[in-house]
């Protein structure tokens, strides 16, 4: 995997904010920001397929690629975006650009990302937090972006 926006380091995102609460009308906040100039490039953290690409309610321009193991990789409130439905990716494949679209209008530009699994990693279920059953099928950006 490669961190999906262009010239971002770790230093970029706060590894805390994976599932922070409370988070807005989203309760907890199930991804990381990764804050980098708006009109920066935003690439694929892995190989995998462009499953939709869409533009409204809270994660502005977004775009849903398929990648390995089934995981679901997010990339939302995009400036622009110039992948679309079904498109296969390399790894570093440009998707779009940086911005604050969606309700992270007025707040400063990043991209939220996030990854998905269909199947519960019930080990990571968690009784003790809010939402913490749906903490199953999210696993933390920033575990897998530093290996």
């Amino acid at each position: 995997m490669v961190i999906p926006v262009h010239g971002a380091t770790t230093k970029d995102w706060d590894d805390n904010s994976f599932w922070a609460h409370p988070w807005g009308s989203s309760i907890t906040h199930k991804g990381i920001d990764i804050f980098k100039e708006k009109g920066t490039d935003v690439v694929s953290a892995t190989y995998g397929l462009v499953m939709y690409t869409y533009e409204g309610r809270k994660g502005g321009k977004t775009v849903m690629v398929l990648g390995p193991k089934w995981r679901f990789h997010y990339y939302a409130h995009l400036d622009q975006v110039d992948a679309f439905p079904f498109q296969p990716l390399k790894l570093g494949t440009k998707l779009g650009t940086v911005g604050n679209t969606g309700n992270a209008i007025g707040k400063p530009p990043h991209l939220h990302y996030s990854i998905t699994t269909p199947f519960p990693y019930w080990w990571l279920r968690d009784p003790d937090v809010i939402q913490g059953n749906r903490k199953m099928f999210y696993l933390d950006p920033d575990t897998w972006l530093r290996n």
